[in-house]
């Protein structure tokens, strides 16, 4: 009875304070009898992992607006999906949010399936989102583990075993809170507690609804959990990348493998990245000239520093690598962050040329 009352508490909380996000489906509509669309719930998860709800709310709106069904968004070519997807990064994501588009139409004639196992079987999706999308969107009773509801876990039970080796054990006891009433709100509502009230640092614990209960708060820890592993530092990697405007205005750009970091998006030709640069070419005879300075970057595992090469190439140019891109159909937004912060420096060098 207590995990069934403590639920209860936390859904009372929610019904009053639930964040209003343009692609959830509120408590007041709920109770009204509106249910939330699948293919929104899909895409917001896929578009949430490893990033900021401030970050996607733009991008969610604009793909809804762009392909309103998921049956719109397996038409769609994969180049516009990449080029709307820039910016928001782990382009894997995008990759395989086209890929599980087109599997639902061909496979599950555009509906989603409403289970955690059915949704386990579509490319893309993991054990959380699976379980987040067949409880948000379908109410089932699934534990629905992110990185706010860890936090929640380990501050209620006080559990001080350091993350990820925590992982099993928070996982373990957040299914004992899960109702067999309202999942779906229910999930939501442990992840918004986690997002405003239970948060990384200065909790407001006289003001949340489990704050009897909270272990971590009667002991004094709740500030110091989580716990976590140190993690190592990251190394530095180098490359270089080469722009080369032509003179009608036309861009030499490259579509990079499917495989790999920025995998399908647009990019300039260059080298590798490792700790040294590695041995290349550029992807054309030019006057290559450095403009000073890097493009630097930051990913998951790893620091890089970008070197920029400028040349202004003649009509007849003809390239190793990549192809040209006219003027009227290149938009710097469709190139992935790093390679947008090249194309700032090198701006700025032709600008200086002229």
């Amino acid at each position: 009875m207590r995990e069934t009352a403590q639920a209860a508490d936390l859904l009372s909380w929610y019904d009053v304070h639930a964040r209003q996000m343009p692609w959830r489906t509120g408590p007041a509509e709920r109770a009204a009898g509106a249910r939330p669309n699948p293919y929104h719930v899909w895409l917001s998860e896929v578009m949430l992992q490893q990033t900021t709800v401030a970050a996607v709310r733009e991008y969610f709106t604009r793909f809804t607006a762009l392909w309103p069904t998921v049956g719109d968004l397996a038409a769609e070519e994969d180049a516009r999906v990449m080029g709307e997807w820039a910016g928001l990064g782990y382009y894997a994501r995008a990759r395989n949010l086209l890929k599980c588009a087109r599997v639902v139409v061909s496979d599950h004639g555009g509906t989603f399936p409403d289970t955690r196992e059915a949704l386990l079987k579509l490319p893309g999706i993991g054990p959380y989102t699976a379980a987040a999308i067949a409880s948000i969107a379908f109410d089932r009773p699934e534990v629905v583990v992110d990185g706010n509801v860890e936090r929640v876990m380990a501050r209620l039970h006080d559990v001080h075993t350091p993350l990820p080796a925590a992982k099993p054990e928070l996982t373990a006891l957040a299914a004992t809170l899960t109702p067999e009433d309202r999942p779906g709100d229910y999930a939501q509502a442990v992840m918004d507690l986690g997002a405003t009230i239970c948060t990384p640092r200065n909790p407001a614990c006289g003001i949340c609804p489990w704050r009897a209960p909270c272990a971590a708060r009667a002991a004094g820890t709740a500030p110091e959990l989580p716990k976590k592993t140190p993690k190592k530092p990251k190394p530095t990697r180098q490359g270089v990348a080469y722009l080369a405007l032509r003179e009608d205005g036309a861009w030499l750009l490259e579509t990079r493998p499917d495989k790999g970091l920025l995998g399908g998006m647009l990019g300039w030709p260059g080298s590798g990245w490792a700790e040294e640069v590695p041995p290349h070419e550029p992807p054309l005879e030019a006057d290559w000239r450095d403009p000073g300075g890097e493009a630097l970057h930051t990913f998951t595992h790893f620091h890089l520093r970008l070197s920029v090469r400028v040349a202004r190439v003649p009509m007849g140019a003809n390239p190793r690598a990549g192809a040209f891109l006219p003027a009227a159909t290149f938009r710097p937004s469709d190139l992935p962050t790093v390679m947008r912060k090249a194309f700032d420096l090198a701006r700025g060098a032709f600008v200086d040329m002229e």
